[in-house]
């Protein structure tokens, strides 16, 4: 048996002479002991006699050493061993490592750190055993019971019972993607912010989109808000621009978040209905919440429905303010323009499309991502002065107003790409985690009372919801920038402290990590200086209220409404009276008819016919005479303000396909729609292969009983008049036509195809109709570029049933 072999202790002494600071001049030379731990403790002892008091304590006090913090005192050590946890850290193993370069921390790096492959390797346990059999438990014989000691199955077992988290209690629907924002140019003169230092800057991000109302498992077509929440991984830390697709919101106070939230969701006798803000509970609320008529305006609106998350706005909501590096603020809205402009769903095509496809918008960002047609969106500021702010008729910290861009024009400042899927939906979509909190050098709040209590919230819901304070160690979570606090310890901890110390200011770890500090040429080691807030005087009694300009409640709600086009105002008044056709209660329905006649009586006396109701009086108002608005119709808040600019990029067009369609008109219109960008479908009565009149293979991917006609953009109706006898004769087609006809969408139909649209009944002389194309092979080449434009144009109101039949309201 061989002897433990007795460690070497000059592989301890190592640094002696790195620490040697015990050793006086020779004249004075004193024998100590050689004990390493000792030596250790004397040379600590000269690092903190060289801070013999705390020299920043007198600049704690004042309102200007407030304004302009020191940087932290600090001491260089003689040995970085000094400031370690322990001497051993250079004689490590394969698991321990070596000693951590100074001032780093290699938690917060890129997701490279993190990814694992599988690829040539075999199965094991958490704890690295190779498993040898995956497929059966051990047991005490071939039919004997289960043995308790099996580790293996227990592991997987109870790993699997413990994989689902708490879900968001609003948002928790959503996707996400990578990429990354690039400033078009320098904005030093409003906000010192990392991403906008300089032309050209590129700054990560993460993107995560989302409905509001409906739980994880719910649809994506609901009628409701979007999440469109950004974090931009800076070098000065992680910023959290959390926003949605709606510039407003419903209520003013943080305090009455968790009222609406209550009332929108499932009422909580029977837990009905799912996703939905059309029952008692939600229009109870805001029936007697006057100041969420506006934002009622944009629910009910077709910014409700997005055909695409690619495809909406994105807003910061809040006022927030910019400060420069000479300590300057202005005020401050974001806003996010998508390059493919902002299209929507209709009512019934989202109704269908949430049993076809309840994952639409996830698919249809994942495979836009993969398929290399990546999502822009440009970020525009609209800035303002405190005195400008003052002036407005509305006031800027009301949540449940916007800046009209006629007001205060929208300033481009960069572009924000999306180029990249997750790798793992849990790990990243689930795990981010958005904090409005979340701010960096150059970006401030306001004193919007909901942001303050969002400030708060985002938070505290995540601690909850990801199992402790140590969320911000998640591998998407983590920023790019360094972290050095004294945060120790909590659930799920992953970074290792070096050193004993954890409190600042601190002497025996030279006073490390220490405070920035404001001035940026004053601290050389810390690179910049820390955020400081700016200093907003504030001079009030400490009071539970309103400003009065708050009371105004429905002058904005009219100006959203006489912005939009016949089309718009039509699907405002259908959703309307839809919701509150599934209200039960009379009088809720009543009190809200009259909340909107404050906005526009004859919308209000449209809503009350379709619900069989007599028109009440207007609702009393909080304030009879308010200050007259600036704008009463602005171009910029009806979405066809927004066509976009990206034509026919990533657009679905099936081309319906049967046994003996014609091949060659088939092939040139392929070929013409893949040049421009438009994503192809063949879509049959069943997938696989058909053959051509003139023996050609077409392979059908999709097939009208999986793929009905809400999953496209346009569709193309084959000539043959073989195949045309046959599609006539299948249950799904005519049904896949009316539902393109009545969407509103283009159809092209090629020769024989126009029997197709006779049979589906949609009426005589519907070859007139706007985005109704016919064609045969001698026309073909000239009508290709007017169906990709018909095809760009999204849809054709003209053809909207809503502004027509008045029976349909």
């Amino acid at each position: 048996m061989t002897k433990n072999k007795k460690p070497d202790k000059s592989s301890q002494l190592k640094n002696k002479d790195a620490l040697s600071i015990a050793t006086a001049p020779a004249h004075q030379a004193v024998l100590k002991t050689n004990d390493i731990v000792a030596e250790q403790a004397s040379a600590t002892d000269s690092l903190v006699s060289s801070q013999p008091y705390n020299s920043n304590k007198a600049l704690e006090y004042g309102h200007d050493n407030a304004l302009t913090p020191p940087p932290g005192a600090t001491a260089v050590p003689r040995s970085i061993t000094l400031t370690a946890s322990t001497a051993t850290e250079d004689t490590g193993t394969t698991k321990t490592g070596s000693a951590v370069r100074p001032g780093t921390n290699p938690t917060v790096a890129s997701l490279n750190r993190v990814r694992v492959d599988a690829s040539d390797r075999p199965l094991t346990t958490n704890q690295g055993v190779r498993i040898s059999d995956n497929q059966n438990s051990l047991k005490a014989g071939l039919r004997g019971p289960s043995l308790l000691e099996d580790f293996i199955l227990r592991e997987k077992i109870t790993h699997f019972d413990h994989e689902r988290i708490p879900e968001r209690i609003v948002h928790a629907r959503g996707s996400g993607a990578h990429g990354y924002f690039k400033a078009y140019d320098a904005l030093g003169k409003y906000t010192s912010a990392a991403p906008f230092a300089e032309e050209g800057k590129i700054t990560p991000v993460f993107v995560r989109f989302s409905t509001v109302a409906g739980e994880r498992g719910s649809k994506d077509t609901a009628r409701d808000v979007r999440g469109f929440a950004v974090k931009f991984y800076s070098d000065e830390g992680n910023w959290d621009l959390v926003g949605n697709n709606m510039p407003v919101f419903f209520i003013q106070d943080a305090m009455k978040f968790p009222d609406l939230v209550h009332a929108v969701k499932p009422e909580p006798h029977h837990g009905m209905p799912q996703a939905a803000s059309a029952h008692d509970t939600f229009w109870d609320f805001v029936s007697l919440m006057p100041e969420s008529t506006h934002m009622l305006m944009w629910l009910m609106s077709d910014r409700a429905l997005p055909r695409s998350y690619r495809m909406m706005q994105g807003f910061g909501v809040h006022t927030f303010r910019l400060v420069n590096e000479q300590g300057q603020s202005i005020f401050c809205k974001f806003h996010w323009k998508p390059l493919q402009g902002t299209h929507a769903l209709l009512w019934d095509e989202a109704v269908k499309i949430s049993g076809a496809d309840p994952d639409f918008h996830r698919r249809d960002l994942w495979e836009a991502i993969e398929s290399g047609e990546f999502p822009e969106w440009e970020l525009g500021l609209q800035l303002f002065t405190e005195e400008q702010a003052a002036g407005f008729s509305f006031d800027v910290l009301d949540a449940t107003k916007l800046i009209p861009e006629e007001l205060v024009p929208v300033l481009p400042v960069g572009l924000m790409v999306l180029n990249r899927n997750p790798d793992n939906f849990f790990a990243e979509t689930e795990q981010v985690a958005f904090c409005t909190a979340h701010v960096i050098p150059g970006i401030d709040f306001s004193n919007d009372p909901l942001l303050a209590g969002r400030i708060h919230s985002y938070v505290d819901t995540q601690i909850s919801r990801l199992g402790g304070a140590n969320f911000h160690e998640i591998p998407i979570n983590s920023p790019l920038a360094s972290v050095q606090n004294n945060q120790r310890d909590g659930m799920h901890r992953q970074a290792l402290n070096r050193g004993r110390v954890a409190y600042e200011p601190n002497s025996l770890a030279g006073g490390c990590p220490f405070q920035a500090g404001a001035s940026q040429s004053a601290v050389s080691q810390a690179g910049n200086g820390g955020f400081m807030p700016f200093p907003d005087r504030v001079s009030e009694d400490k009071v539970r209220g309103k400003p009065e300009k708050f009371a105004e409640h429905y002058l904005q709600a009219t100006l959203f409404f006489n912005s939009q086009t016949a089309v718009e105002k039509a699907h405002i008044t259908d959703a309307f009276r839809f919701e509150l056709s599934k209200v039960a209660v009379p009088a809720i329905r009543s009190r809200m008819l009259s909340s909107l006649v404050n906005v526009c009586p004859e919308l209000a006396a449209e809503v009350a016919a379709g619900l069989g109701m007599d028109l009440p009086d207007a609702m009393p108002k909080a304030i009879l005479e308010p200050q007259l608005p600036e704008v009463t119709v602005s171009a910029a808040l009806s979405m066809m303000a927004l066509p976009g600019e990206c034509g026919v990029r990533t657009r679905q067009v099936a081309i319906l396909i049967e046994e003996g369609i014609q091949y060659s008109s088939l092939l040139r219109l392929y070929d013409a729609l893949t040049e421009a960008g438009a994503v192809v479908h063949f879509v049959g009565p069943r997938i696989g292969i058909f053959t051509c009149a003139s023996g050609e293979k077409v392979e059908a991917d999709r097939s009208l009983e999986n793929s009905p006609a809400v999953l496209f953009d346009a569709a193309v109706l084959p000539d043959g008049n073989e195949a045309i006898r046959a599609l006539a004769t299948n249950k799904h087609t005519l049904g896949f036509i009316k539902d393109l006809y009545q969407h509103c969408k283009t159809i092209l139909a090629l020769g024989d195809g126009r029997e197709l649209l006779d049979r589906a009944g949609v009426g005589p002389g519907v070859e007139e109709n706007e985005g109704i194309l016919m064609a045969d092979n001698s026309s073909l080449a000239a009508i290709v570029p007017e169906f990709i434009h018909a095809v760009a144009a999204h849809r054709h109101p003209s053809r909207d049933p809503a502004t027509k039949d008045p029976a349909s309201k």
